[in-house]
């Protein structure tokens, strides 16, 4: 019985190290610093086209999820496929869909640091057509709203 006892009192301390995983950073030093917004020009046969590209790489997973925006037509596209980490970045292959479900599209690019280059490529009938070569940048992050103590308070007369 005393054996049991000793032993019962062990037990928070033994399973307290089941807590370990939760001091777990869920964002990697990678994806902190390439999850965000990317702008810049696609160049291909119909000429230079804007795009922007909101993406969110989870590195342990090996996956990238996103959306891409043509900023000329204003057409957006869900993008979603792999992400394979390499000494300077990593390479995307993201399927393009318009409205969740026609496949519009294929990007194939490398992640750099803050830039994104490759090929996004238009797909018709299940087929890969027009490529436009593209080049993105991260866009720093747009200031804050204004917070209250950065507001001048009102003065009264």
């Amino acid at each position: 019985m005393r054996s049991l006892a000793a032993a019962l009192l062990l037990l928070p301390p033994v399973l307290s190290g089941c807590a370990f995983g939760a001091y777990i950073s869920p964002l990697t030093p990678l994806e902190r610093a390439v999850n965000g917004t990317y702008e810049g020009i696609g160049v291909g046969g119909t000429g230079r086209v804007p795009y922007r590209l909101t993406l969110t790489v989870q590195e342990r997973e090996g996956r990238a999820t996103g959306v891409i925006t043509n900023l000329e037509s204003r057409k957006a596209y869900a993008a979603s496929g792999t992400f394979k980490r390499n000494a300077t970045g990593g390479a995307l292959e993201l399927t393009l869909f318009e409205n969740g479900e026609k496949h519009r599209g294929n990007l194939h690019a490398t992640l750099t640091g803050t830039k994104i280059s490759g090929v996004l490529r238009t797909v018709l009938l299940g087929r890969e057509l027009l490529g436009y070569t593209v080049d993105w940048n991260l866009v720093a992050g747009a200031s804050p709203a204004a917070t209250p103590a950065a507001v001048p308070a009102p003065t009264t007369p």
